[in-house]
């Protein structure tokens, strides 16, 4: 079972690379938040019930429902629709997403280490270089905060690695996550006008402080 999700995972990131819709992206968060809801409570079952009850309430809290409560919310306010292409197409995108897969897989088996749960360690790092494809190759902010939010989801996988020995880590991956969920909001509704339709991350350097 948790292997199905982790392929579950990986097959939702190679997504991200070809959608063409913001409403895609929060959908595709959104579920991202449900699949690693279920991987948490498979690997953390032998934390403690205290600690293992905070991991699940946050990660269905913030991954599953606020945080794509917010890209909507973004989403209506600003009336954007449609990732701008920026200079990279769709098949370069996912030439791209693939590679980086591969270099995922290729760094777990060099890196091969016995105290490291490698098949989260692996998929984490090509979370990881997802989330700087989405920023690298799309201009809207919003394709940005994504990109963010995957690179984020790809420091709690991290954290899954060796997360039942040093549950610690999952601690500050949850601070993590609530910390870039207040950014966001934070970010979007207050500095972002509803004005700035094409919500390029050029307009922003027009944005006042």
């Amino acid at each position: 079972m948790l292997l199905s999700l982790i392929i579950l995972y990986v097959i939702t990131l190679i997504y991200l690379s070809i959608v063409e819709r913001f409403r895609n992206y929060a959908s595709i968060i959104a579920f991202q938040g449900w699949i690693l809801l279920g991987i948490a409570l498979l690997r953390l079952h032998s934390l403690d019930w205290i600690e293992l009850s905070f991991v699940i309430l946050e990660t269905l809290i913030f991954k599953a429902l606020i945080v794509p409560a917010i890209l909507m919310r973004v989403i209506k306010k600003t009336k954007i629709n449609r990732v701008r292409k920026s200079g990279s197409s769709q098949f370069n995108a996912l030439l791209l997403s693939v590679a980086a897969l591969a270099a995922s897989a290729l760094a777990t088996y060099y890196v091969a280490d016995s105290s490291v749960h490698m098949m989260f360690f692996g998929v984490a790092l090509y979370a990881l270089l997802s989330g700087l494809i989405l920023i690298v190759l799309r201009s809207r902010i919003f394709t940005h905060m994504v990109g963010f939010l995957v690179i984020e989801n790809g420091v709690f996988l991290f954290s899954m690695a060796i997360g039942v020995e040093m549950p610690l880590l999952i601690n500050t991956a949850i601070l993590l996550d609530i910390l870039i969920s207040v950014l966001m909001l934070g970010m979007f509704m207050t500095k972002v006008d509803d004005k700035i339709h094409s919500v390029d991350s050029e307009s922003l350097t027009h944005v006042k402080d």
